[in-house]
């Protein structure tokens, strides 16, 4: 079978792809860049005798992607600039929730999904092409809040879940105020956005909420989408991780729960949490890098952080992933896809920060390299 060289060991895909064979050149995550020539120098033989590579196959390549909210803007970021760099790959994605993304790439009708919920086994074992769990970045999902003049709210975790519980009602709340002293709290009722679609956000948001709240874990639970209160409180749904965005900046007195790229990237005000070894944590890239830190990937590269250890680690960060076939029918959208992958991996991740986002420690990139080189072609389709 005709493999695609490791992303550790090549800079390029394949030198003889015509939509890759340009001047650009895709740097390896596992250090620096080297052509194709190059690799085959190191392993000690001149380009004749290099290992085969995958075809020359023409035309140009279109991919499909759906999924998740909370990395789109980075993806779409990813998209537009690898388009700019080749422009005969065309990567199109569209943000319609985790939920959605999952059944459409069950479903075989786009080439790749994103989910901020690592797909469950039987979920996997659907996909009769096979699939792979590609976390590409990781960010934290926040409590933005609109209460002009208020800035610096800080929640504990039994307050914020108070307040999704829909038993927290008003903003001078006695137990707001308790952990706010220095804050002037209006005497306004407190109206709680949330999801309205199926969503990884929500997925994750709520099992930390479970982890951390037996009560809640019993009434409510977990998933991607949940039964809110709405009979105690105000809740108000918002669709996508835009839609919660639009909902909190268009209601004096709301407060809902949001990737941190949205609510900074929209100037949204942001309580800080208190954590696992009880202290009040802003959301930021060094309390969500101080998270990933202090959390070990396993090799299937699902990992679910609830709750986190660490005195600096913020409480809710997520990985989100991409989902890949492991065989593609056709050799041209497989060898593009590894190639989206290995250009998030690498230039991808520089963009993450100013984003919003958090990029991969480079051991995570080195595993998410080494999976994604699995990705194939169908030879049983014939080759032109």
């Amino acid at each position: 079978m005709l493999k695609v060289l490791s992303f550790q060991r090549s800079s390029r895909l394949i030198s003889s792809l015509s939509i890759l064979a340009l001047t650009v050149t895709l740097g390896a995550c596992g250090g620096g860049q080297q052509t194709t020539d190059q690799a085959a120098t190191e392993q000690g033989g001149d380009t004749a005798s290099a290992p085969a590579e995958k075809p020359p196959l023409k035309g140009n390549v279109a991919l499909t992607g759906a999924g998740a909210s909370f990395p789109a803007p980075l993806y779409q970021n990813w998209f537009v600039q690898l388009n700019s760099e080749i422009p005969e790959l065309q990567v199109n994605y569209q943000s319609v929730g985790s939920g959605a993304g999952v059944e459409q790439f069950t479903a075989g009708t786009v080439d790749f999904g994103a989910s901020d919920v690592a797909m469950k086994d039987d979920e996997i074992a659907k996909v009769s092409k096979g699939v792979l769990l590609l976390p590409m970045t990781a960010g934290s999902i926040v409590f933005a809040y609109n209460l002009p003049g208020v800035e610096g709210l800080k929640l504990s975790r039994d307050v914020y879940v108070g307040i999704m519980k829909g038993e927290i009602t008003k903003w001078n709340d006695p137990k707001i105020a308790a952990e706010n002293p220095d804050l002037t709290l209006p005497d306004k009722p407190i109206t709680v956005v949330h999801r309205s679609d199926g969503s990884g956000t929500t997925g994750v948001f709520t099992k930390h909420l479970s982890a951390i709240n037996p009560d809640w874990e019993k009434s409510i639970g977990e998933g991607k989408s949940v039964e809110w209160p709405t009979s105690k409180g105000k809740f108000l749904g918002g669709k996508g991780n835009e839609g919660v965005t639009a909902a909190i900046q268009q209601n004096e007195g709301a407060i809902g729960y949001v990737e941190y790229g949205y609510a900074k990237n929209n100037n949204l005000a942001m309580a800080a949490i208190q954590n696992k070894a009880g202290k009040f944590i802003e959301p930021n890239d060094e309390s969500a890098a101080a998270t990933l830190d202090a959390v070990v990937l396993p090799e299937n590269l699902r990992e679910f952080i609830t709750d986190p250890e660490g005195e600096n680690s913020y409480p809710i960060v997520t990985y989100t992933w991409i989902m890949a076939n492991k065989q593609y029918d056709d050799p041209q959208k497989a060898i593009a896809v590894e190639a989206m992958i290995q250009y998030g991996l690498t230039k991808g991740q520089e963009s993450a920060s100013a984003l919003g986002y958090v990029p991969l420690p480079q051991s995570v990139r080195e595993k998410v390299a080494a999976a994604a080189d699995q990705i194939t072609p169908d030879y049983t389709i014939k080759l032109n």
